[in-house]
């Protein structure tokens, strides 16, 4: 009883009602057109005078109310509606223009429908509440029989206007049965005529997977630049602490490297952070390379107390921009594991042979694992996707005694 009243008296049912409403409103200058189309047919000045001529009005109405739904803009605007009347997901409907000879045949279908529907259920609304009413009120006038409102000879048995009211009550039903199922049927048919094409939703795809891939790569960014600086201010902090009463120097040092490792990180983040903004980050600092960025990267891991041992065979300015910059970002993803790792002293090489850059980074496999962060635990898997994506190879693990990775990548010329 409870899911019956609520489909016929329920919120979205009172929506989907006005929703009928306003397509009996559309309609209302279709019918005009169609009485002046029919008027001088049948020769007859006052076609609203007869129920049939309103409703062959009415029928020559919807043709032309078809014709002009094949307009492109008519899709986005009906399906406004829809979505904020009938409860249909919005996902289910498409957002632009009907672009297509049957994307306007489909928009065209649902609109004659909305306005043919919303005709019959806006002439009802308007003949049978007050007709009920009188039936409902009617055991209360009985005595007016035999006046002007002529009622019928009928009503005037006992039992006949006691039942009235139930008749009343019925018919009241009755309309909000026919408006809740035309409402339902409206719905339910929206998106088979008003939802994206095929087209559609491949377009659809494909940004939400430019979208994703978008996301990856900046989550790869700020995993990279943000968790080494953490890794090595950590460190480097850690390592300030020890020493702050027997070594100043090297306190000092580790201060000037833990406020150039923020200030470069906090580059590398405003720049990722404008991407996600602007979609760009024009004027930001420009991503870090070998050729620029390697001696710095190397000079502020030994700040934190790591050995790193670096052995550059080829010259870094003459890579490739793209296979620079991601060599970059790995050769800073191994020496973060190190310093995680606490396994030193760090090798590092890096050089070219056959059209690849090979870059080996090997540190002794430390004596007890360190605590793993929240949240970590990416650095092979962003380095494996950044490889990848450039048609390498990266193999990591442990091997006599050493924990080793090694990465090759084609030297690319475009």
């Amino acid at each position: 009883m409870t899911a019956s009243a609520v489909f016929l008296f329920g919120r979205r049912a009172r929506r989907r009602w006005v929703h009928l409403i306003l397509g009996g409103a559309l309609a209302m200058p279709y019918v005009l057109v169609g009485s002046v189309i029919l008027g001088p047919v049948i020769g007859s000045d006052d076609v609203f005078s007869s129920l049939p001529l309103q409703l062959g009005s009415f029928a020559i109405g919807l043709p032309i109310a078809a014709v002009t739904a094949l307009f492109a803009p008519t899709r986005p605007l009906v399906s406004g509606a829809v979505r904020a009347l009938s409860g249909t997901d919005g996902d289910a409907l498409a957002h632009g223009p009907a672009r297509t000879r049957g994307e306007r045949a489909r928009t065209a279908a649902w609109f004659t429908l909305h306005l043919g529907l919303g005709g019959i259920v806006s002439g009802m609304s308007l003949a049978v509440p007050p007709f009920a009413a009188v039936l409902i009120a009617l055991p209360l006038i009985a005595g007016l029989r035999g006046t002007r409102l002529g009622l019928p000879a009928a009503l005037g048995e006992g039992w006949a206007v006691a039942l009235t009211p139930v008749a009343g009550l019925a018919m009241l039903l009755a309309l909000a049965g026919c408006a809740a199922g035309c409402g339902a049927l409206l719905a339910r048919w929206a998106p088979a005529l008003l939802g994206p094409t095929a087209r559609d939703r491949l377009a659809a795809a494909e940004a939400r997977a430019a979208d994703l891939a978008v996301r990856n790569r900046l989550a790869r960014e700020l995993h990279d630049s943000v968790g080494h600086a953490l890794s090595a201010v950590t460190l480097q902090a850690s390592a300030a602490r020890r020493l702050l009463d027997t070594d100043p120097e090297f306190v000092r040092e580790a201060l000037a490297a833990i406020e150039d490792t923020t200030r470069r990180t906090v580059g590398e983040l405003d720049t990722v952070l404008g991407v996600l903004r602007d979609g760009d980050a024009p004027g930001t600092a420009p991503a870090p390379t070998l050729a620029a960025d390697l001696d710095g990267l190397l000079r502020r891991t030994r700040a934190a107390g790591q050995r790193v041992t670096a052995t550059v065979g080829t010259d870094p300015a003459a890579l490739p921009p793209l296979v620079s910059r991601e060599a970059y970002r790995i050769v800073q993803e191994g020496l973060t594991n190190a310093l995680k790792h606490a396994g030193e002293p760090v090798t590092v090489r890096i050089a070219a042979a056959d059209g690849r850059l090979e870059i080996t980074v090997e540190n002794p496999l430390g004596t007890a694992p360190a605590p793993r962060r929240p949240g970590g635990g990416h650095g092979l898997s962003g380095i494996a996707d950044r490889v990848r994506l450039l048609g390498g190879s990266a193999q990591a693990g442990a091997a006599g005694g050493l924990w080793r990775l090694r990465v090759h990548l084609p030297l690319l010329t475009t």
